[in-house]
């Protein structure tokens, strides 16, 4: 499957002013939900190899992560990430392929939103007030 790449970041911007962001959350009737936040979980836990370690890179507690894994795994036919206890090399975590379908098609809805709606959001932008003043 081909990586794809993150969304670029709002605060990137030297002048300090963020270009607007548009934070998806994708609902699946009552019972399942995919946002930024779990996103961002399987990008870390991609990265990392670990739930551990991409919960603390995102300022959130094991439980909280574990959480938010096992909530995933059970909304979907097929679960998004696959975990393995330690032992003589240690655990660790890694996505399925279908966790790694799931992030890339998220990041793809994410993306296509953002350019359908730029004009908007740009228009949006210009009908703000000046906030300088609250820096």
């Amino acid at each position: 499957m081909t990586e794809l790449p993150p969304p670029p970041d709002p605060h990137d911007d030297p002048e300090g002013d963020p270009d607007p962001r548009l934070r998806l959350r994708i609902l699946f009737g009552d019972s399942a939900m995919l946002g930024p936040g779990k996103a961002e979980l399987l990008d870390r836990i991609a990265e990392t190899g670990s739930i551990a370690a991409a919960g603390r890179a995102m300022a959130m507690s094991y439980k909280r992560a574990w959480s938010l894994v096992e909530e995933m795994n059970r909304a979907f036919r097929a679960p998004l990430v696959e975990r393995s206890r330690g032992g003589t090399r240690g655990g660790g975590a890694q996505l399925t392929e279908t966790g790694q379908r799931v992030l890339a098609h998220y990041r793809r809805v994410e993306r296509a939103a953002a350019a359908a709606g730029a004009e908007d959001i740009a228009a949006l932008k210009s009908l703000l007030s000046d906030m300088s003043h609250e820096k």
